[in-house]
């Protein structure tokens, strides 16, 4: 069943969470107005998939139940699924700024992948636990949250080290029939109107942080959970263009005596895994984070554009707003071209699922979460300052100053003075407003911080086959050991088949056999 935006918003009738927004209880999260922008933007993902032309990057067949589903919960397979993915993310957030759902597709795939190495390892059964919760939410058509960021208390100590507990998520009782959790999560994406919360864990674990190596599925009005949030967006704000009809909430999840039945439980204190399942996450999320901020590029450029015709210019016969306009479109597709890479160079994994290729993943969510900022610089510029000096919407109604404004704030006749001051307010909207320093924030930190996505870029290049080369045309043995081999430390960090040997040059497109996979329908 693929719902549409409609049927989602009806779909949280269903629930009946506890949610604080601004101080006070929400009675009905579907009717609430402050979170009406929240879920319109998660809309746009029912409604696209559900529009012929957009079918094949907004849907794709299941392999595992071969029924077509939603593109935001498929597992990918192939390359091909990864572009369709980094395609379709684009295309929903260049209609809604962030379209949120996108996550849950991320945690999807990292969990089918974490689950089947921890069964591998462990002999437990959490990848069919999974594969049925998957298929439950597959067949409702869900939208779940992703609960991963702990509050995280004094991050100088570790999880179990902490005077407070509850600042990390932890399993406070195993029961015969499943676990009790605590513990708060903060930065939950979409927190208060979505089906379902995947708790997930927010870093590596040692032995002693095996009660905080926990992943689960809660819904999202399960006893003991309470949800504190902020407005999705700027709703009821008549200059906020934009951000009135498309935002975002994120909330503070507080769990406490949660109960989870063990069908619902994915991770139970299996500490060594907790690394994989996080830097894998990452990997995908950061993969969409490239399309998410590729489809709030496009909105920059087709406003830009608009913003110096109704200045009166035409920026391909301005050299200054022409070049502009083109570092703006270096920009945004430099760092999506990264996101073609990753999914080109995608890496098939042992439990089936293909996941983006984590150098250029982290390369292009570096560039665009230190280049954001050069996006609003650019908007700012072919702009112009009226954007934020330009008089309040309601003054469009003063029968004192308006016929005037209009009068003077026309730049060219075949421009209104309406639609002027139309594409100004959006352009403030994106790039100038509260709304658009949270899309700076959201751009820098989310998917982590830029030093993480340091660390796995570092972690994961093949610095070591660069030292080789050039060790090679110099033909000398540089600190050459008895063996002959260059006696120098390995890469640190770096996961290899053999020690720290460079990976396999993968080839540009693969797919699964056809043994392994079943055939997409919509690809």
């Amino acid at each position: 069943m693929l719902m549409s935006g409609a049927d989602f918003r009806d779909s949280l009738r269903r629930y009946d969470p506890t949610v604080f927004v601004d101080g006070r209880r929400v009675e009905s999260i579907a009717d609430d107005p402050q979170l009406a922008p929240g879920i319109a933007a998660i809309g746009v993902t029912y409604d696209f998939a559900r529009r012929s032309e957009y079918q094949a990057v907004m849907t794709g067949t299941q392999h595992t139940s071969g029924k077509l589903v939603n593109r935001m919960l498929h597992i990918n397979r192939s390359t091909q699924d990864l572009l369709n993915k980094l395609e379709a993310v684009r295309l929903v957030c260049r209609e809604s700024g962030c379209a949120q759902r996108y996550l849950t597709h991320d945690a999807f795939n990292a969990l089918f992948q974490a689950t089947s190495r921890i069964d591998e390892d462990k002999g437990t059964d959490y990848h069919q636990r999974f594969v049925n919760y998957m298929h439950q939410v597959q067949a409702d058509d869900l939208t779940c949250g992703v609960a991963m960021t702990d509050a995280k208390g004094d991050r100088s100590k570790r999880p179990h080290a902490q005077p407070n507990p509850d600042v990390y998520v932890r399993i406070k009782e195993r029961r015969k029939d499943g676990i009790v959790i605590n513990g708060t999560k903060a930065i939950v994406t979409a927190a208060p109107y979505v089906h379902e919360l995947l708790v997930m864990p927010s870093r590596n674990m040692t032995e002693a942080d095996a009660d905080y190596a926990v992943c689960c599925a809660v819904p999202l009005d399960a006893p003991g959970v309470t949800i504190v949030a902020r407005p999705a967006g700027r709703p009821g704000e008549s200059a906020a263009k934009f951000s009135a009809r498309y935002g975002q909430s994120t909330g503070v999840v507080m769990f406490e005596d949660v109960f989870v039945p063990w069908d619902r439980v994915f991770l139970a204190g299996e500490w060594e895994h907790s690394q994989f399942l996080t830097t894998t996450y990452a990997t995908h999320h950061r993969h969409s984070c490239i399309g998410a901020r590729a489809g709030f590029g496009d909105l920059l450029i087709g406003a830009g554009v608009l913003m110096c015709e109704a200045n009166g210019l035409e920026p391909g016969a301005t050299p200054h707003l022409r070049d502009r306009l083109v570092e703006l479109i270096k920009i945004v597709e430099g760092f999506f071209a990264c996101g073609v890479a990753a999914s080109t160079y995608g890496q098939g994994d042992p439990s089936g699922a293909f996941q983006p290729e984590p150098v250029f993943s982290n390369v292009g969510k570096l560039l665009l979460s230190t280049q954001i900022y050069d996006m609003h610089r650019i908007g700012h510029e072919v702009s112009g300052g009226l954007i934020v000096a330009l008089p309040g919407p309601d003054e469009d109604h003063n029968p004192e100053t308006s016929g005037r404004l209009a009068d003077m704030l026309t730049a060219r006749p075949d421009v209104p003075y309406a639609q002027r001051m139309e594409v100004a307010r959006l352009m403030e909207d994106l790039t100038a407003s509260g709304e658009a320093g949270w899309y700076s924030l959201i751009s820098l930190h989310g998917g982590g911080s830029p030093e993480a996505m340091k660390r796995e870029i570092y972690r994961n290049y093949p610095i070591q086959e660069r030292v080789a080369m050039v060790e090679k045309l110099l033909d000398r043995g540089v600190l050459a050991g008895e063996d002959g081999k260059p006696a120098r430390n390995r890469q640190p960090g770096r996961c290899c088949v053999e020690g720290c040997s460079p990976p396999a040059v993968p080839e540009p497109v693969r797919e699964l056999p056809p043994a392994q996979a079943k055939p997409d329908a919509a690809e």
